[in-house]
């Protein structure tokens, strides 16, 4: 899309698979990578929430990144690889940063500090330290029902005014925050949703695309629904949307990313291995998550 700046669309969220023996895969990884860039996916976003960041290694995630990026500069009209960096240790998030970007990570997406639940004050403190740690754009990440913690639309504005913070990935839910945001913020920042399900409401309101779950499964779909968007229409956008609608809500079935690995693994392009918290859903939540994906459009997608 020629109105498209670097930092809206589609970007996913990508799983990371692990082999039985709980190890990456790396072959397996590529190859994802692969598949949404041949889809169409217009940003790679690899170790979040959704690659199961917290139990990686800081190797494992220089890796990973490496391999996104890889296969991002491989692409023949290329890819942005917005490489997931955040913790509630300010300090050790800019060890972190300061390590992708060694590596080549064109941006940063950091999620707000979890557990210690710091101010408002400390957040901005948090993010301007980090931003002044490097050159890379870096977008914030806004979940406060996974963290504890929620950027409130007045520190966000003060946040937006830091020439390397660009965008916002934003997961809250608040429909009436979002509104705000996106009313107050600043025309070049972009607000992106966190949230599959309301990335239509979100871009109605002047938000510029989703960091998504749900295209880890069917990125090319994701891709039209936010393209139609992007070019105002919304007609053809909230039929993609309705086709789409169960899927992104069974993906949340139980704690992402059990439901989308699960699904992933159904359809043959990662087994479904988790490293401990994470554990395999139940039997029932797999049947609910069968039953979508074979009364879905993409049901020949799946494994017999």
């Amino acid at each position: 899309m020629a109105f498209r700046n670097s930092w809206t669309g589609v970007g996913t969220a990508l799983v990371t698979p692990f082999k039985k023996n709980g190890d990456v895969d790396e072959v397996a990884y590529r190859r994802l990578a692969r598949r949404q860039i041949d889809a169409g996916v217009h940003i790679l976003v690899p170790c979040g929430t959704t690659g199961e960041a917290p139990t990686l290694t800081a190797a494992e995630k220089r890796r990973l990144v490496e391999i996104a990026i890889d296969e991002a500069e491989a692409a023949a009209d290329g890819r942005l690889v917005l490489a997931g960096a955040g913790g509630y240790d300010t300090r050790e998030v800019i060890h972190a940063v300061g390590e992708m970007e060694k590596i080549g990570a064109h941006g940063i997406l950091s999620v707000t500090p979890y557990y210690n639940r710091p101010t408002q004050e400390g957040l901005f403190q948090h993010y301007r330290a980090i931003a002044e740690s490097t050159a890379l754009p870096i977008i914030l990440y806004n979940v406060p029902g996974r963290t504890g913690c929620n950027i409130e639309p007045a520190t966000l504005l003060r946040l937006a005014a830091i020439p390397n913070i660009v965008g916002v990935k934003e997961a809250s839910g608040n429909i009436s925050q979002i509104a705000e945001i996106c009313r107050t913020m600043p025309q070049e920042f972009v607000v992106l949703s966190g949230d599959d399900a309301l990335t239509l409401p979100v871009m109605a309101l002047g938000g510029r695309g989703i960091i998504s779950v749900a295209s880890n499964e069917v990125p090319a779909e994701m891709v039209r629904m936010v393209e139609a968007a992007e070019r105002g229409d919304f007609a053809a956008a909230r039929a993609l949307h309705n086709q789409l609608m169960p899927l992104m809500q069974v993906n949340f079935v139980e704690s992402s990313p059990g439901p989308v690995k699960f699904a992933m693994a159904e359809m043959g392009l990662c087994d479904a291995h988790y490293r401990l918290p994470m554990v395999p859903v139940s039997e029932a939540s797999a049947e609910r998550i069968r039953k979508v994906l074979h009364g879905s459009p993409w049901a020949s997608m799946v494994k017999a």
